[in-house]
């Protein structure tokens, strides 16, 4: 087998830049992410990956009997996937020895490419939750944009990664970046060596194919977040987090530097419940007081819907953390209300209206700097693990009704509101009930 870029070099009739030599050496562990500025060439350079694996099938032995080796490109449209998929057909054609080992290129239903030796190139879109990939197998899978994807969890963990199990697959994350979403998180995981996997960042200067004259009017017009996102490939705010990056980062420092609270006896609590619906957690946040500032001292995340047991965890938090209660009251809330009497719970309803107000004040306490807390992570069942500070990185005006924690947050902060005026206007026209 010969290396990628020689490949790449001999039998494409290609060259690539340095950074694009770096991801065909190095992008061989079981998840490998690359995360670019525009028009580095990330698609040009899985396209070359994906011939390259094509061609030399490169697995384990056992599972070679099979003959066949099938990988596939998806992305969040059908068009977009087409995009690399004619890169590789491209690549393909320009190249006498390749193409020789064509055996056919078909376009419906999808697109698929296949080779004398068996294996199959295909692309595929991965909407409605990836439903056009259910029961399909595959050796090698790139996901192209990942980070547009609207619910790239559940199609990552529960749809591709399963398409990968029959022969230990590997799979591609290969997007520009997009705020502080999902994808972020997946990478900063793997950069920082709390999930196994390869991750490679790439500026778009690093690509001589395209005008550099051209890059540094957009470099001189841009401002520092386009750029560092548009052509660094950096991570930055999109705008529409309801907590910017630099006051969870200031929280979590705080937390860090700062000794515990209250030293003596008269320490203050409140604490603030969100109960489960059907598809979230049932959250429990208990903040300590000094003077107008709170840093979070317990927190508990659990996904049971038997009422009884979630009232005796509530009252078990309340004997340790005495202190005023909030509860979430919306829906049967106040079934758990009733049964809570003897802590005297303020039951809260969610509303467009009452969220907008409830997240502005979690904004305001962490603009002001009044809260600190730790990372907070926890099991969030089989080879999972959640974590308040992604969930905190992930909340959106538009798109916050999973999160729980950053609720049961704001419902322990609520009283601290009425203190103080709110600089920061409610945004109750971007806020889903």
């Amino acid at each position: 087998m010969v290396e990628p870029e020689f490949f790449a070099q001999r039998f494409l009739n290609v060259t690539v830049h340095h950074g694009q030599k770096l991801w065909l050496t190095n992008s061989n562990e079981r998840e490998n992410v690359l995360v670019t500025g525009n028009r580095w060439g990330k698609s040009f350079i899985s396209a070359v990956k994906l011939i390259y694996h094509a061609l030399y099938r490169p697995r384990k032995l056992k599972f070679d009997i099979s003959g066949r080796y099938r990988a596939a490109i998806g992305s969040i449209t059908q068009d977009q996937a087409n995009l690399m998929f004619n890169s590789v057909v491209r690549l393909v054609r320009q190249a006498p020895v390749i193409s020789e080992l064509v055996e056919s290129i078909t376009r419906s239903p999808f697109p698929v490419i296949t080779f004398g030796n068996g294996a199959t190139i295909e692309a595929r879109t991965t909407q409605n939750r990836g439903e056009y990939l259910l029961g399909n197998d595959y050796d090698l899978f790139i996901f192209d944009e990942v980070a547009f994807e609207s619910e790239p969890e559940y199609v990552v963990e529960e749809v591709i990664m399963m398409r990968l199990a029959d022969r230990e697959g590997r799979l591609d994350l290969v997007s520009t970046p997009n705020g502080r979403n999902w994808f972020c998180q997946r990478a900063t995981e793997i950069e920082g060596k709390r999930r196994k996997g390869y991750f490679q960042s790439g500026d778009s200067r690093e690509n001589k194919n395209i005008s550099a004259e051209y890059l540094d009017e957009r470099v001189k017009y841009f401002t520092d977040s386009r750029l560092k996102q548009n052509i660094m490939g950096q991570f930055v705010d999109s705008g529409g987090e309801i907590l910017r990056g630099e006051y969870i980062d200031a929280a979590l420092k705080r937390y860090r530097l700062s000794e515990q609270l209250i030293t003596g006896t008269d320490k203050r609590f409140i604490s603030g419940w969100d109960l489960a619906r059907k598809q979230t957690a049932t959250v429990g946040i208990t903040i300590e007081l000094d003077g107008d500032k709170a840093r979070i001292v317990a927190l508990e995340r659990f996904r049971m819907f038997d009422w009884n047991v979630v009232v005796q965890k509530i009252g078990d938090r309340q004997k340790k953390y005495p202190g005023k209660l909030f509860v979430d009251a919306t829906g049967l809330g106040d079934v758990i209300i009733e049964q809570l009497s003897e802590y005297n719970p303020e039951p809260v309803i969610f509303t467009a209206a009452s969220k907008a107000e409830l997240l502005t004040n979690v904004e305001l306490f962490h603009a002001t700097d009044r809260i600190e807390y730790d990372r907070w992570e926890l099991s969030d069942g089989p080879g999972r693990v959640w974590s308040l500070e992604d969930e905190l990185r992930q909340a959106r005006w538009d798109d916050n009704n999973r999160c729980d924690a950053l609720m049961a947050l704001a419902l322990a902060l609520w009283p601290l509101r009425r203190r103080s005026s709110v600089p920061i206007p409610a945004r109750v026209g971007m806020i889903r009930s």
